[in-house]
């Protein structure tokens, strides 16, 4: 039967395709309660076959982050800014120290809750840069890197497309790093806001609902991307074709298929998602203020 899955995770994509595909590396290790997801993508070959851009992909598996006690989700922000700061020296070359920029823009929609991920995670941090520009003895004794943070609503609010105003901004300021922070789609009901996703490939803001923009990436802005989601939403012919897939149904009707061609168009979130997604966008950027800010708060 034709798949109708769409999904933003490359390692869902990986196991879709397959344990083995050529051009490609997967590994998997375990971290306090959390299975870690290593995806190398290195062939053009892969990245058709995946469906995913040439790069590496961490997924974090972490159970449900709203259902998460603090002390959990303390452990998890860890992980996170963890495997940020590792992914940061390995594109730069260089650790995040007071010498070091980074920018991070929060993208989708913040007046739709499911889409709301990256401006609410923007809207938490703490903002260093303006410190290093106009209180350099605070800054050097907060010990922080410069960070600056920018949520540019989408198309249909501004009427310019999300990378046009991404790339003013990072002329402007000229950072070292660009995190770009999203809502991601899912193949599997059981990832949602339980899967964490990194990767130096970039993004394409609209992608998980199929409304794909200009993508963002360091080929389109200048400097490395890490592009840092959440699996919101699931598509809604994705939840009929797993039903199916687990009942071990492979020929369906005509009519069954024009049901899931039309349900392309449709995405489903969880009847909670107001809580999630606060929930999410505070371990996000906790774990991104943990990585280039530390503990301190202004």
């Amino acid at each position: 039967m034709e798949s109708y899955t769409r999904t933003d995770l490359a390692f869902e994509s990986f196991g879709d395709a397959g344990k083995r595909v050529e051009g490609a590396e997967q590994s998997m290790h375990r971290s306090g309660n959390c299975r870690i997801h290593r995806l190398r993508i290195r062939t053009a070959d892969a990245a058709s076959v995946l469906g995913k851009p040439i790069g590496s992909y961490v997924t974090v598996e972490c159970g449900k982050i709203h259902h998460l006690n603090r002390e959990r989700s303390e452990l998890l922000a860890h992980i996170l800014s963890g495997e940020l700061r590792g992914m940061t020296e390995v594109l730069t070359g260089r650790k995040p120290d007071p010498d070091f920029s980074v920018f991070v823009t929060g993208l989708g929609n913040a007046e739709l809750t499911a889409d709301a991920l990256g401006p609410d995670t923007v809207s938490k941090l703490t903002a260093t840069r303006h410190l290093r520009e106009h209180e350099l003895p605070l800054y050097r004794e907060i010990g922080c890197s410069a960070l600056s943070a920018f949520a540019p609503g989408v198309l249909g609010q501004t009427g310019i497309e999300t990378l046009e105003l991404l790339r003013g901004a990072v002329r402007s300021v000229k950072p070292d790093l660009v995190v770009a922070v999203d809502a991601l789609a899912a193949r599997s009901c059981k990832r949602l806001a339980s899967t964490v996703q990194l990767s130096d490939a970039g993004i394409v803001p609209g992608s998980g609902v199929g409304n794909h923009r200009t993508a963002i990436t360091a080929d389109t802005l200048g400097v490395p991307v890490i592009a840092l989601g959440v699996p919101m939403v699931v598509d809604s012919s994705t939840l009929v074709y797993d039903a199916l897939q687990e009942a071990h149904i492979d020929d369906i009707s005509d009519s069954l298929r024009e049901v899931l061609e039309n349900g392309r168009s449709f995405f489903v979130s969880p009847k909670e998602s107001d809580v999630i997604t606060e929930q999410v966008s505070d371990l996000l950027a906790r774990a991104i203020s943990m990585a280039f800010v530390g503990d301190f708060q202004l």
